[in-house]
C-alpha cells in the first residue's frame, strides 16, 4: 500500500499543473450589456406581433442608436449601415432584411433617414415617447 504522503504529493502536483494551464490560457471574454427599456418587454412585445427577425433587427438598430457611442444620439438617428453587411451579420437574406425594415417602419418603431440610416424611437412608439417625456432635437 502506498503511503498517504506520496498520494497527497501526487494530488498536489496535478492541482498545480491544472492551475498553471488555466493561467497560461487566454483571459475569458467579458459579456457586453445594453440597456433596453423594460417597456419593450412589458408592452411592445405583447401589443405587437413581431417576428424573430424583426426583433433582432430592431434590437440591432436600437443598440447602435441608443446603447453605443453615436454622434446623432440626441436626434435618435443611428449610424449608416450597409445592407449586405447587416444581413450577413444577422444571418438573414437582404430580402428578409428589407421586408423586416418595412414592417418596422409600418409599426412606427423606425423611420428611414436615408438608405441604411434610421431614426429609432427611444421608447419604440409615439405614445410611449410622450408618456416618458422623450423628445428629439429637430434634425430633419
Amino acid at each position: 500500500m502506498e503511503d498517504i504522503r506520496s498520494v497527497l504529493s501526487q494530488f498536489n502536483l496535478k492541482k498545480k499543473k491544472s492551475e498553471t494551464q488555466k493561467s497560461e490560457s487566454r483571459p475569458t471574454e467579458k459579456a457586453s450589456f445594453s440597456e433596453i427599456p423594460d417597456v419593450f418587454f412589458d408592452k411592445v412585445l405583447g401589443r405587437f406581433k413581431l417576428t424573430r427577425n424583426e426583433i433582432v433587427i430592431l434590437m440591432t438598430l436600437y443598440r447602435q442608436t441608443w446603447c453605443r457611442p453615436n454622434l446623432y444620439k440626441s436626434h435618435g438617428i443611428g449610424p449608416l449601415n450597409s445592407y449586405t453587411e447587416l444581413a450577413s451579420n444577422l444571418q438573414i437574406t437582404t430580402d428578409e432584411l428589407s421586408h423586416c425594415l418595412r414592417s418596422l417602419e409600418n409599426y412606427g418603431f423606425i423611420e428611414t433617414v436615408r438608405s441604411g440610416q434610421y431614426f429609432v424611437r427611444k421608447y419604440f412608439t409615439v405614445e410611449l415617447d410622450q408618456q416618458f417625456g422623450q423628445d428629439y432635437d429637430q434634425f430633419f
